[in-house]
């Protein structure tokens, strides 16, 4: 089963009044499993328009760093090979598959959700944990997944740390997952802190070996008796 892990950044909040996708992050799972960073894709995109400083503020990306980046109609055919049929994971994904399907339709594409499962992890959230905080930093403190390095909101790094919380939404499939990328965009584990327990004894008490020893010699035609005796 392949499922593709997807966040946007975008200008603004409103796909309707021309806002534009600036960054797309994606992390491939196969069968819950993480194809590692080969399998992690992200495009920068010129949106054809300025970025607003509240937008900027969010995810650092700013008017001068776009503007030699490609525009979606020269990404909009390798996203589209790269996503394939694949199930898509979102955290709120009206938003982000608003903007997509604005995107694509400028160009005639097909909405990305038509024939296509799309798995809401906001959703999720909301149904297991009825009136608490579902954002992805709130999940994050839930499951204990580490995203000290989201000082700014970015694609990748988002849907990477997405990754790990919908494996962990789904029960914890993956401990361990180490999904979240360093300062340096690299992939690194994700810490976890675990309560210490003391080691428990393993060997029976005199009372015990006692009652064992009598049990043993209850027992009629034991397999062990003969072939000590064999021997």
């Amino acid at each position: 089963m392949r499922e593709i892990v997807l966040d946007t950044e975008t200008t603004g909040v409103a796909a309707e009044n021309g806002d534009r996708i600036v960054e797309i992050g994606c992390v491939e799972l196969l069968n819950h499993v993480s194809t590692g960073p080969e399998g992690h894709r992200r495009w920068y995109i010129n949106p054809e328009r300025l970025v607003p400083p509240d937008a900027v503020a969010i995810h650092g990306l700013t008017d001068t760093f776009l503007s030699d980046k490609p525009v979606f109609a020269e990404v909009a055919g390798e996203f589209l090979d790269y996503v394939g049929d694949a199930t898509l994971i979102i955290h709120n994904a009206k938003f982000d598959v608003g903007f997509l399907n604005m995107e694509l339709a400028r160009l005639g594409f097909p909405a990305i959700d038509k024939g296509r499962e799309i798995v809401d992890t906001l959703m999720i959230a909301r149904r297991r944990f009825p009136g608490a905080q579902a954002s992805l930093d709130a999940l994050c403190k839930r499951f204990g997944v580490d995203n000290s390095n989201r000082t700014l909101h970015g694609a990748l790094l988002d849907a990477q740390i997405l990754a790990e919380v919908y494996l962990e939404l789904l029960g914890g499939r993956q401990q361990g997952l180490g999904l979240v990328a360093d300062a340096g965009g690299r992939a690194g584990r994700v810490r976890r802190e675990r309560p210490f327990r003391a080691p428990r004894p393993h060997a029976p008490s005199d009372a015990e070996a006692d009652a064992h020893a009598k049990m043993v010699a209850t027992i009629k035609g034991a397999v062990w008796l003969a072939e000590e005796k064999a021997g």
